[in-house]
């Protein structure tokens, strides 16, 4: 909302009815109940009712955020049916982009190496643990649609693997509403890696550098920095090329992040996923770069090209770290 504002555009919120103190609802110029009667998940997650928003407030065009519907390749298709231009990566490329099996084997086909990982898992748990075995315990078990940790555990023997299988896939579905999952290796003295990627629609992609994600409970990140201090600048090349090579691979547009696992003990990067969205920890990079990504979003969509006054991104080789930026997250638990 500041960066809409800042760039004179008035902005519409929707809001559940739980969040009707939320502060973006006075933030914004107009805000709207959207699934009234339904829990706050279900109320973010109804298309149909947001689209319907839109249209009464006569918006142009959606932000999704980083939440809920930002990585629903539906939403997106849906968004610009109905005429409205959808603040992020094209319908297709989320979809190929959020089935972290397609995006291993894109990442593949770039020149880019890949944690070893299963196919999506069977329902026969004797498939399950053979292919297991196949791999070397321990492995993670990883929902293979969505993010956040949601599905993931780490599996140390057969046993363990019958136990937290199902957890895994009911866990998956209700995030996800597919309980698809696969098993890829656990590297247990790894490094997290992510690249901020950006895309416009005339063909340029550039990468704002890395963030260092390493700190984290149960899956999820507490700490995030920019810069990786524990780069060296032939790794740090190496690694934002390869974002680079993936975000060619799906053309990308606007923003979105590439993430990688580093072995610790050899220096080795392994691509692990896309998340073809905004994150949360974008102002880490926007501290470290001086680029306001959310604004650039916008002016990209709008139709604007990197490396011009319009875009506020510049060409790549001016693009520089200028600070170290550090973002800590406070996270409730149960």
């Amino acid at each position: 909302m500041r960066a809409a504002s800042e760039l004179g555009l008035r902005t519409v919120a929707i809001y559940s009815q739980e969040d009707r103190f939320s502060l973006h609802r006075t933030k914004a110029d107009e805000a709207y109940l959207v699934g009234a009667g339904r829990a706050p998940v279900e109320a973010y997650l109804d298309i149909a009712g947001i689209l319907a928003v839109a249209r009464d407030a006569r918006v142009d065009a959606i932000h999704p955020g980083y939440g809920f519907l930002s990585e629903n390749p539906e939403f997106a298709r849906a968004t610009r049916e109905a005429g409205l231009t959808f603040i992020g990566p094209e319908a297709e490329t989320m979809r190929l982009l959020g089935n972290k099996i397609a995006a291993r084997e894109l990442a593949r086909a770039a020149g880019v190496a890949v944690m070893p990982a299963t196919p999506a898992l069977p329902a026969d748990l004797a498939e399950c643990r053979a292919l297991a075995r196949g791999l070397g315990y321990p492995v993670m078990l990883k929902a293979s649609w969505g993010g956040g940790g949601r599905g993931t555990r780490v599996v140390t023997d057969d046993a363990q693997l019958g136990e937290l299988l199902p957890v895994s896939r009911r866990e998956a579905l209700a995030a996800f509403g597919n309980d698809e999952v696969y098993l890829e290796k656990l590297i247990e003295r790894a490094r997290h890696v992510e690249v901020q990627i950006l895309g416009d629609h005339h063909g340029t992609l550039v990468h704002l550098f890395e963030r260092d994600c390493t700190v984290q409970r149960r899956h999820q990140k507490v700490v995030e920095r920019a810069p990786a201090v524990f780069l060296t600048g032939a790794q740090r090349e190496e690694l934002t090329a390869a974002a680079l090579a993936i975000g060619r691979a799906a053309r990308y547009h606007n923003a979105g992040t590439v993430e990688f696992l580093q072995d610790a003990d050899s220096g080795r990067f392994y691509f692990i996923e896309v998340n073809p969205r905004i994150q949360v920890e974008h102002t880490v990079t926007e501290c470290a770069t001086g680029i306001d990504l959310v604004k650039a979003q916008i002016r990209i969509a709008e139709g604007a090209r990197i490396g011009t006054p319009e875009s506020g991104v510049p060409a790549q080789a001016d693009i520089r770290i200028g600070a170290h930026a550090l973002q800590c997250r406070i996270t409730t638990e149960d």
